[in-house]
């Protein structure tokens, strides 16, 4: 849509439809039917990375438009000594503030965007919210159904609390099983029912803004047919990383719950796993294809800005790793794509974009937040025919629910550097991500790429500095990192 375009027509309607933990390379025809028509009429970043591989910080970035250490979330507030860390700092704009005024604004599902003043539970917020949260459990008490999930989908890892103590934490583990209730009673299926009931009772005088957070394919992997079976085990083609501990992979894994969790399970239990995935991934396609199709019922879809993204990936079992929380491409590469009004036709960007790069995005289109300091880019100039910069891109974590396992990481056009830190250990890897997508060899250990290695620690230490990060990475990082590891090296 060019800018004359925009001027005379009104308002576009905004609809902003995220996953939760879906991995981008589930994106074809066979498991996301809905989803990939989808893309072919949008704007496709397939270089887009999430600012956390972590739910709150990734969508606390994801909605300011800033980096996570910008906007004080950097974890999950679970832990009562670290909790603080977990919200984004009060006087942050949010999508849901810019849009509020004019739009008549609506959120279904995950609320995962939590802030210092608690914006969402205002009196005076503009926003209709449904949230999943609290909603949910009662409606399936109500139904006389059973959540999904329960115990057997939950393991115990150690998670350090207060950076001094280590306890012991449940969270999800990759069991599967068949949720019998049905898909009424399944998450989805109600985030999917808030969803319609946002666009059939929206007020027709206004632009229309919905926030429509599901959880598929996040776990538990307890879910409803024709899901559950849809995909067999047998069928499922893994990339040839998973299962497999990569050459000199960080050990420091062992330490966080990906490589607790992850190192448990064997080729054969992996491909079923995946099988189940695939299946909650058709689930949550279905639902994206249904707020689709009610857009155009209402005849709005052409008039709809309609992003389509996740908050971060999926390792299922890729080096051995379980969730995301770490750097690898399957836990921070995201699908986006952006349709713009009137846009039928896609065009796919190899430019290396960011979660922050997006609600910049939609408020140059719609006109709105021109005072507000984004720290993230609008991809405007890009859709309209000229290049943006993307020399270095950042991603960071901070821990699960405590501030525990680190790391940090810049990606480039060809290569990516990863720093990961637990405690007094800090560990390099350097991988070509152009030749070795799957990131199976770690070439930090090889002299010949100093230089570049050295370029990319000064520029995340840059990048750090000017974030207001609170680790620092030494200025003898490298040599430090060869004198420790070169003697374990593998061969």
């Amino acid at each position: 849509m060019s800018s004359e375009q925009l001027a005379e027509n009104k308002k576009p309607h905004v609809v902003v439809i995220m996953a939760d933990q879906l991995r981008a390379d589930f994106i074809s025809p066979q498991f996301t039917p809905n989803i990939y028509e989808l893309s072919l009429q949008s704007n496709r970043l397939d270089r887009s990375y999430c600012a956390s591989p972590l739910c709150v910080p990734a969508r606390g970035a994801f909605f300011t438009g800033k980096y996570p250490n910008e906007t004080g979330c950097v974890i999950n507030p679970w832990a009562k000594e670290d909790k603080d860390y977990g919200f984004v700092k009060s006087g942050t704009p949010n999508l849901y503030q810019l849009l509020e005024k004019e739009w008549d604004s609506w959120h279904t599902g995950k609320q995962h965007l939590l802030t210092e003043e608690k914006f969402d539970t205002e009196p005076d917020a503009k926003t209709t919210w449904l949230p999943l949260e609290g909603r949910f459990p009662a409606y399936v008490k109500e139904q006389g159904k059973r959540m999904p999930g329960g115990e057997a989908f939950r393991g115990l890892v150690p998670e350090m609390s207060g950076g001094t103590t280590t306890r012991a934490k449940g969270y999800s583990i990759p069991t599967t099983g068949l949720y019998e209730d049905g898909i009424d009673t399944f998450f989805d299926g109600f985030i999917l029912k808030d969803s319609l009931h946002a666009l059939q009772e929206r007020d027709t005088n206004k632009p229309f803004f919905l926030s429509a957070m599901f959880l598929a394919p996040h776990p538990p992997l307890d879910i409803p047919e024709p899901y559950y079976s849809m995909f067999l085990a047998e069928e499922m083609q893994l990339p040839d990383n998973v299962a497999k501990w990569s050459k000199n992979q960080s050990p420091l894994q062992l330490y966080n719950l990906t490589g607790a969790i992850g190192t448990r399970y064997s080729l054969g239990e992996w491909r079923k796993i995946w099988g189940v995935y695939a299946g909650l991934v058709r689930l949550l396609d279905d639902c994206v294809g249904k707020i689709i199709a009610e857009l155009k019922t209402q005849g709005i879809y052409d008039d709809t800005l309609l992003v389509f993204t996740s908050d971060h990936g999926e390792m299922l079992g890729s080096h051995q790793l379980w969730q995301k929380m770490c750097m690898y491409e399957e836990s921070i590469r995201t699908p986006l794509f952006i349709k713009l009004p009137q846009q039928q036709v896609g065009q796919s960007y190899e430019t290396l974009v960011s979660a922050i790069d997006v609600i910049p995005t939609i408020c140059d289109y719609v006109n709105v937040a021109q005072d507000v300091n984004f720290s993230g880019k609008s991809l405007r100039p890009l859709f309209e025919g000229g290049k943006l910069s993307s020399k270095h891109l950042f991603v960071q974590f901070d821990g699960n629910g405590a501030r525990s396992n680190f790391q940090r990481c810049v990606v480039t056009q060809s290569n990516k550097l990863i720093v990961d830190i637990f405690k007094d250990e800090l560990f390099l890897e350097l991988y070509d991500i152009v030749n070795d997508p799957q990131e199976k060899e770690n070439q930090a250990f090889d002299h010949a790429n100093e230089a570049t290695i050295e370029q990319l620690l000064q520029a995340l230490r840059q990048h750090m500095e000017q974030t207001g990060d609170l680790l620092t990475v030494p200025a003898n990082a490298y040599t430090a990192f060869l004198d420790r590891y070169a003697p374990f090296q593998d061969n």
